[in-house]
């Protein structure tokens, strides 16, 4: 890993922002050309899965899988505008945002207002438990009774975190503006109004084609879609040096760029996932817009060294389970059991 503060660049993570502020403009047409790159595909895959079903269930249902890539950079696109960094009309830009929402399973203005709750509190030991992975330090885990530790283990498990958790995320937990259901009318009606939307068009997918459709196209292409997102996010601050803090220790700006990792993809994967790996950057600045991630990181090869975590190195993030405050890095509750002597 490259260190950040070396001499031919910033000395600070804050020193990083009015470098990354010429990034920051959208282009109107480039923006609108990645929603119709992005949307026709996927509609064409939708007409194409519901075809196919006359012909094959299968071959119906393996349509449906590929499209849930789409769906995620569909997701991408939606998180832009959450963030006011897909186009200069902020209106226009937030109706963009519902109107994917309800493609996503998303209420957007609940996960807008949970994904800046996680932006301006991310590695803050102080405040967690809104828009991030829980996770516990080793102190904590070590004071947890027995069916306490039972739960956490469960909830890191993969099965849980990756295959049965996006599902629940995506599909259920977001029927409900969870975590903001005290804080006024306006997250009830994002979440109502997306629910409805969702309702309505499911509703005539069974209309015209009955339950197949939505068994075999639909619910595939969300789920596949969701765990392909759970998966990106885990990633992107579940690795080893990441960086937790608490108290004055913790800097809004260090947490944002040590505490997100460049997840390196090949393509196609790099464009279907909206260059969301270049986390580090994106969370050190949102306002830049997906598509101009890349320029960030081909114009300052420190920032392009920084946190890389290969595909490799990403599967073996699944074993960390505890912040070690004493050794400043996540680790596996095995490993902690070890090194601190408990059981």
């Amino acid at each position: 890993m490259t260190d950040i503060s070396d001499a031919s660049a910033p000395r600070s993570a804050r020193e990083w922002l009015s470098i990354l502020a010429r990034y920051r403009e959208p282009s109107i047409r480039r923006s609108l050309f990645e929603l119709a790159a992005t949307l026709v595909p996927f509609l064409a895959l939708w007409a194409l899965a519901w075809a196919a079903l006359s012909i094959s269930p299968w071959l119906a249902l393996a349509l449906a899988i590929l499209n849930g890539a789409f769906l995620v950079r569909i997701f991408i696109i939606q998180h832009d505008c959450g963030h006011g960094a897909f186009l200069p009309n902020r209106s226009v830009q937030d109706w963009v945002g519902r109107t994917l929402g309800v493609l996503t399973l998303t209420p957007y203005a609940v996960w807008r207002r949970t994904h800046a709750i996680h932006h301006a509190h991310h590695g803050d030991l102080d405040h967690r438990g809104i828009g991030d992975v829980t996770t516990l330090t080793v102190e904590e885990y070590r004071a947890l009774g027995p069916f306490g530790r039972f739960m956490y283990r469960l909830y890191r498990h993969p099965l849980v975190l990756f295959v049965l958790g996006p599902s629940y995320l995506f599909i259920l937990q977001n029927r409900l503006p969870l975590g903001l259901m005290d804080q006024g009318w306006r997250y009830w009606t994002s979440a109502m109004g997306t629910n409805a939307m969702i309702g309505i068009f499911v509703g005539l997918i069974v209309w015209f084609g009955g339950l197949w459709p939505v068994l075999v196209i639909f619910l595939p292409t969300s789920v596949i879609a969701a765990t392909i997102g759970v998966w990106l996010f885990y990633v992107q601050h579940q690795f080893e040096e990441t960086h937790w803090s608490k108290g004055e220790d913790w800097q809004l700006h260090n947490a944002a760029l040590e505490g997100s990792s460049h997840y390196v993809l090949p393509q196609p994967l790099r464009w279907f996932s909206g260059n969301i790996g270049i986390h580090h950057v994106h969370h050190l600045y949102s306002r830049i817009p997906f598509y101009r991630l890349p320029e960030v990181i081909r114009d300052h090869a420190t920032l392009a060294e920084a946190q890389r975590l290969t595909i490799r190195d990403s599967l073996r993030t699944v074993g960390l389970h505890l912040w070690d405050e004493a050794e400043g890095k996540l680790t596996s509750i095995r490993d902690a059991q070890l090194r601190y002597g408990f059981a």
